[in-house]
């Protein structure tokens, strides 16, 4: 009795009555709707405390209420709720990296280091990327604060940090890494570009270069103006006057560094050698110098990945990505745990590894 009979509408169809189609439609999951420790409860036939003293680790359960509990939360799919802890303890677990580049395979190993450090604190990590834009740095930057994230590793894009110290000051643990912060006081750890530039120059000085072309990447970037110093230094200290073509500087884009080393090595008085500024760089003259018949020596600031398998290979200054990673990463913790409290500007050496192509004398 009262079931709907179907009925032809004008056309001659039968139809199904609205108010049947509306109690034939198949429940719907509600996105959003989280299972609750009292649904857990209910489920396990249990007080809500004992709930939180199993989800909490606490004693004062018993192996068979436990089990039931358990048993209730993987059924349901239930997770803890950190909120309220987070209000509790006033610290969220939780760090964020600010990169330039993920797509830039130096930061692979710093950033895997960061999270190590941050997995051994019991920490998760957030990352993202500026993309070497300054607005988009601070807008990420404060969106990680907002969020409540206890601490920051930062590799700048922009100079002015000022935007920060509202942060730092509310207890944002905060360390820059690779470049140091602008206009603010803060922990830095930074390879030694200076040094470890003058090194790759003095090389290829050691092996009879005396013209030796710089390309790196834009001047404002203080990685790329500590390498060029470093390059200047190198030539200086050797006594050798540098012609302003032999320097350029400017955007990595591969047709801006091609022009660039072919208008080197195609000058009336062409370099014999090029100290390139970062990996990006090194790859596209790479793949210049193959092209070119006069051989001309190499040393790349950064390793490239296949380096070892080229013909010469690649002689490079190699930063430890990674040691820069976990060192940042453990000041930070170390600041989240009240043992540092003066800003300090740490600098790890680089190394110089020699396959060939540094090491190719002078062609004329």
């Amino acid at each position: 009795m009262g079931q709907r009979i179907p009925v032809a509408d004008r056309t001659g169809h039968r139809t199904v009555p609205e108010t049947t189609r509306r109690t034939e439609r198949l429940p719907r999951n509600r996105y959003g709707n989280r299972p609750t420790m009292k649904d857990v409860a209910a489920r396990a036939g249990v007080g809500l405390k004992t709930v939180s003293r199993v989800v909490n680790g606490e004693a004062g359960v018993t192996p068979e209420t436990e089990r039931r509990v358990q048993e209730a939360i993987e059924a349901l799919g239930f997770r803890r709720n950190d909120s309220a802890r987070v209000l509790r303890k006033g610290r969220t677990a939780s760090i964020g990296l600010v990169l330039e580049d993920l797509a830039d395979p130096f930061y692979g190993p710093l950033s895997r280091a960061v999270e190590e450090v941050a997995r051994a604190h019991g920490a998760l990590l957030i990352n993202g990327s500026s993309a070497e834009d300054a607005d988009r740095e601070q807008e990420l930057v404060l969106a990680l604060c907002a969020r409540r994230v206890d601490g920051l590793v930062v590799i700048p894009a922009g100079d002015d940090h000022r935007y920060l110290e509202p942060e730092i000051k509310a207890g944002v643990a905060t360390v820059f890494v690779d470049r140091p912060a602008g206009h603010i006081d803060a922990d830095v750890v930074v390879s030694d570009n200076h040094g470890g530039a003058r090194d790759g120059v003095s090389h290829l000085i050691a092996h009879g270069h005396r013209r030796i072309g710089f390309i790196g990447d834009m001047p404002r970037i203080h990685t790329a103006a500590e390498r060029l110093r470093g390059y200047r230094t190198a030539m200086e200290d050797a006594g050798i006057q540098v012609a302003d073509s032999w320097m350029s500087l400017g955007i990595t884009d591969p047709d801006r560094v091609r022009r660039a080393a072919e208008d080197m090595l195609s000058s009336p008085d062409p370099v014999t050698a090029i100290f390139t500024g970062n990996n990006r760089v090194t790859v596209t003259v790479v793949r210049v110098l193959a092209e070119h018949a006069r051989p001309v020596a190499l040393v790349g600031f950064d390793d490239i990945e296949l380096a070892d398998l080229l013909q010469p290979g690649v002689t490079v200054v190699a930063q430890d990505a990674a040691t820069l990673g976990r060192t940042a990463a453990e000041r930070l913790f170390r600041q989240l745990d009240g043992t540092l409290l003066t800003p300090e500007r740490i600098v790890i050496p680089t190394r110089l590894i020699t396959r060939g192509s540094g090491e190719l004398p002078p062609a004329d």
